[in-house]
């Protein structure tokens, strides 16, 4: 029988490609924002789509919370990715996205990488964030929010690349977080640990960055550059403090696929090409005429 890590794991990848999919087309239906001003996601909500890719996007964090139960970060965040894989596919099939060769080549890449680590991983509990790992993760609520401030200004696709990095750092910062929260013993322990609050905050942080990031570009590169900066620090954090396992002599292979992955994510941020955007009746929209939601 599959453990349960393992199957959630699965289903991760698919609940972030669709989510990923519905977000980015409500974003470009949308008018472009130059502020932090979480009324974006006012505007998001009348659409359908958006929150409909919210939700999935929610299931896909809860299947990702159990699947760091008992899997490394590096791993979890590495497959999080293979959802732009499942993104693009769907963008093919249903929305007429062309991507070049490029691109396709690079997504099967990034799919040995992960299979790869597949391979390396060795599934545990993790060690426990003491006082001064909760502060780190308080601290960089304020310096990734700081540095976004600067990177909104930003248009086309440096601003999605930016904001998409910044939005991964947070989501990084999160799934640091839910890796111990996740071994917690009772509901009443779960709620009173401050690891919650601070994966709240850095889940609404990196969400609304993450709107912002699809707006000024393509959706593949703005989710690319956040699977890119979620999986670096986060992978590091857990081999280093949160005692996440490598199957003995398997070292390298987590290593060529973690580079395999993490380069294949950062060359999509380059060569991913702007899905269609318009402007019709003084109002933004993708992939057809002005709609609703």
């Amino acid at each position: 029988m599959i453990p349960l890590g393992w199957l959630c794991l699965a289903a991760m990848i698919l609940a972030y490609g669709v989510a990923n999919l519905l977000q980015s087309i409500a974003a470009n239906r949308v008018s472009v924002h130059d502020t932090l001003h979480p009324g974006l996601f006012v505007r998001l909500a009348g659409h359908k789509t958006y929150v409909i890719g919210v939700a999935l996007q929610f299931v896909g964090f809860l299947l990702a919370f159990f699947a760091r139960r008992d899997l490394p970060l590096f791993l979890v965040q590495a497959s999080s990715a293979a959802g732009v894989g499942v993104m693009a596919l769907l963008g093919i099939l249903l929305l007429r996205w062309r991507l070049v060769a490029t691109e396709l080549v690079l997504m099967a890449l990034l799919s040995l990488g992960i299979t790869a680590q597949v391979l390396a991983a060795r599934p545990g509990p993790a060690h426990r964030i003491g006082m001064p790992g909760g502060i780190v993760l308080f601290a960089a609520i304020g310096a990734i929010g700081g540095l976004a401030l600067l990177a909104v200004r930003l248009r086309g696709a440096p601003g999605s690349v930016a904001l998409g990095s910044l939005a991964g750092m947070a989501f990084g910062a999160a799934a640091i977080a839910s890796r111990p929260l996740a071994g917690v013993a009772t509901v009443n322990d779960l709620f009173l640990s401050p690891l919650l609050y601070l994966l709240i905050l850095h889940s609404v942080l990196a969400q609304l960055l993450l709107g912002l990031a699809m707006q000024r570009g393509s959706a593949t590169a703005a989710v690319a550059s956040m699977d890119a900066a979620s999986a670096v620090p986060a992978a590091v954090v857990g081999v280093l403090f949160l005692g996440d396992g490598i199957r003995p002599g398997r070292m390298w292979l987590a290593t060529v696929g973690f580079v395999l992955a993490l380069s294949a994510v950062l060359l999509l941020t380059r060569y991913a090409r702007p899905q269609p955007r318009r402007v019709a009746a003084g109002r933004v929209t993708a992939f057809g005429s002005a709609d609703a939601g």
